[in-house]
């Protein structure tokens, strides 16, 4: 199904008047063991998708948080092919699509081909790659494209109007927005020009424009969706669940995704 499976969920979302939450977790951080326990919660948490992030000893788009999940995950052992395994092995019992955030590293590694015809044969229904700017993107694309897995591109705020209009164009899934300078990490606030930004993609994306990096808690998503479609949350997402604090992930999805609903 791949990326027609994910287009098809977030537009069910949408048409029940919903905020998208995407919600970020390690695969990995706490063990495999436990990864399908917390696809399940989050799931039932009313997550519209899950993106499932691949551990990396040098991850340059991400904040603290997201870098120790990661050493975590890979002093459990964790590999881009563990994670694959487990994706196939469950992947009869899931409904909710799963996409993976990696580096180009452990994808070159593994051999693009390969990489995208085992993401299909797990389930897997979308791929982000931050470290690959859209000049580079060809051949991991194309093999994405023959396997039917959406590939999501990110649009940066200091990208120039002509270049966020060709991301927004070539965007399959959703838009991932980013919407702070910098690194992923939980951010007090967001800056004044998010709001023309986010809206200038809602124009120019035909698929949901979801807003990422800095999100944490349920005022700045209800604040953030009402420019775009909805968020993605990582960083405070990844706190809470190794605090052990499942109530508080399960209020700030269902407080987010329904701030729509008219009461």
């Amino acid at each position: 199904m791949g990326s027609l499976k994910l287009e098809q969920v977030l537009q069910q979302k949408q048409a029940a008047n919903q905020n998208l939450f995407v919600p970020y977790i390690m695969a990995g951080d706490g063990g495999l063991d436990i990864l399908e326990e917390r696809i399940n919660f989050l799931q039932e948490s009313g997550a519209s998708a899950i993106e499932l992030g691949i551990p990396f000893s040098d991850p340059i788009a991400d904040g603290p948080t997201i870098q120790e999940a990661g050493i975590r995950a890979l002093a459990n052992g964790t590999s881009l092919k563990s994670i694959l395994e487990f994706l196939k092995s469950t992947k009869e019992d899931r409904s909710i699509p799963i996409i993976l955030m990696t580096y180009v590293n452990p994808i070159y590694h593994y051999g693009m081909e390969q990489f995208a015809e085992d993401c299909a044969d797990s389930g897997v229904d979308g791929i982000i790659i931050p470290d690959v700017p859209m000049e580079e993107e060809g051949p991991i694309a194309t093999h994405l494209s023959n396997e039917k897995i959406a590939f999501i591109r990110l649009a940066a705020m200091t990208s120039p109007e002509v270049r966020l209009k060709e991301i927004a164009r070539k965007s399959e899934g959703f838009l991932y927005a980013v919407a702070v300078m910098g690194t992923t990490g939980v951010r007090s606030s967001h800056s004044d020009n998010v709001k023309g930004y986010l809206e200038n993609l809602k124009k120019y994306s035909s698929v949901p424009v979801l807003a990422g990096f800095g999100v944490s808690s349920v005022e700045q998503a209800h604040e953030l969706s009402s420019h775009c479609d909805g968020v993605i949350v990582g960083s405070k997402i990844v706190d809470l669940l190794y605090q052990g604090k499942h109530d508080e992930v399960r209020n700030l999805i269902q407080s987010s995704v329904n701030s729509k609903v008219q009461v």
